[in-house]
């Protein structure tokens, strides 16, 4: 009786190879016709073992193809999730886009904040009045006002409904605001809770003040020429009426009154003009030769009655500043008329303009661009220096006397400041007592 190789099976066994398996199953059938039957039972269960081997790597193929296939299908959908969440993101920048582009378009300021008073969105017009804030950025940074910020914990602890604040920003022009503060009901996106809204009312103030002004101020200028033509015409129409002479004399110091009164209602008009425009910077470029040799030959024939000489040095290559060339003709006129009226007679006046790197600290200058000074000087008795701090105000005079008689309204130099205040320039003026007098215009050039 033949024998079956042990390590045959054994190898089979491991292998479980389908070649092998029909050779052992061969050759197992031949040791069986032999008449082997403990061979057959090897072979039978050799067969077993190969056949329970297949299936086991079977399941283990058709679990790896499944699970190849659900990773893959995941894949898919995590995919298309990622892509869903791009698309929500890129949709949510553009909400937000289209959000801030409208705030932009509103004219009143306007700043959202948290809860933790950390700026989360803020306005154009805002970013124009404050200064442009970073998300995040606490509110105290860029208002520093205690009662709005008091006013602003109260409204989101729910103290207060809403809250109005009136406060006043002192630079680069006083500005008065209104500040409205308002808490949403629920919060918004980005853990916004409350809204400050502001409201310019400069414009409004300021006519109140320059009503005010001219009720206490102007009424009284006008007063007295009012009360000497009233007393011409009384006396021209008594004790005057057949004096020829005296008819004369009258009716010459009448018109002078007239012309005193034109002068000072226009400088009120001017004076008003300016100030309700002073917070709207102009922007055009303007030419300083061209202004200030159109001044000097406009006031020739004063400078002439008075034996006056008016030098004007301007160097080559000046640039353009940015202003107004209406009102800095006003300026210049006001200020060269001074210089000649309270020079001495037979003096000078110098009209210097340069372009500069520094402007003194004291004359509170806030400009970016470079600055063009205009210095005009005169040969005057000189201003004390304690008034000099007053010079701009409107209706102070230091020798009030002289100043009527010389034709002025008191209002000159007031113009003169809030025309330079407008420009963003600045003013100085130094004085000695018995030399003269010089004041400076800063201007921002051209870029």
């Amino acid at each position: 009786m033949g024998k079956v190789d042990s390590g045959f099976i054994v190898m089979a066994l491991r292998l479980a190879a389908p070649g092998l398996v029909a050779l052992a199953l061969l050759t197992a059938g031949g040791q069986l016709g032999a008449g082997g039957a403990g061979l057959g039972i090897f072979a039978i269960a050799l067969v077993a073992a190969v056949i329970a081997q297949m299936i086991r790597r079977q399941r283990r193929v058709t679990v790896e193809t499944v699970v190849t296939a659900e990773i893959e299908e995941a894949g898919e959908a995590v995919a298309r999730l990622s892509a869903q969440v791009t698309n929500l993101r890129k949709e949510k920048a553009e909400a937000e886009r289209g959000h801030r582009a409208v705030l932009d378009l509103l004219p009143d300021p306007l700043i959202l904040i948290d809860r933790d008073h950390g700026i989360r969105l803020i306005n154009r017009a805002a970013r124009g009045l404050f200064g442009d804030a970073a998300p995040g950025r606490p509110l105290a940074a860029v208002l520093r006002h205690p009662e709005v910020l008091e006013s602003v914990d109260a409204v989101i602890d729910g103290e207060e409904e809403r809250a109005e604040i009136e406060l006043s920003l002192p630079v680069p022009v006083a500005r008065e605001l209104n500040c409205s503060i308002a808490a949403f009901e629920k919060p918004l996106a980005g853990g916004i809770v409350a809204a400050l809204v502001f409201r310019d009312h400069t414009q409004s103030k300021r006519v109140e003040r320059m009503r005010a002004d001219f009720v206490a101020n102007a009424s009284h200028e006008i007063r007295t020429p009012l009360a000497a033509l009233g007393g011409y015409i009384e006396t021209l129409l008594g004790p005057a009426k057949d004096d020829p002479v005296a008819r004369a004399r009258f009716l010459t110091t009448m018109a002078a009154q007239v012309e005193r009164m034109t002068r000072l209602v226009g400088d009120l008009l001017s004076l008003s003009r300016v100030e309700l425009t002073e917070h709207t910077p102009p922007d055009d470029p303007v030419s300083l030769g061209i202004v200030l040799r159109r001044v000097v030959q406009s006031l020739e024939f004063r400078a002439q009655a008075k034996n006056c000489k008016v030098d004007i040095v301007l160097p080559d290559g000046l640039p353009a500043v940015v202003g107004d060339e209406g009102e800095l003709e006003q300026v210049f006129t006001n200020l060269i008329d001074n210089a000649i009226k309270y020079g001495k007679q037979g003096g000078m006046v110098r009209v210097e303009a340069r372009l500069i790197d520094h402007v003194p600290a004291r004359s509170g200058w806030t400009g970016d661009s470079r600055p063009v000074s205009i210095a005009i000087t005169d040969q005057g008795p000189g201003i004390a220096r304690e008034h000099l701090p007053r010079l701009t105000e409107r209706f102070y005079r230091v020798d009030a006397a002289r100043s009527r008689d010389l034709g002025g309204t008191g209002l000159g130099l007031a113009i003169v400041k809030h025309i330079v205040n407008r420009h963003r320039g600045a003013l100085t003026i130094d004085s000695t007592v018995g030399v003269g007098t010089v004041f400076t215009i800063y201007l921002p050039a051209k870029a």
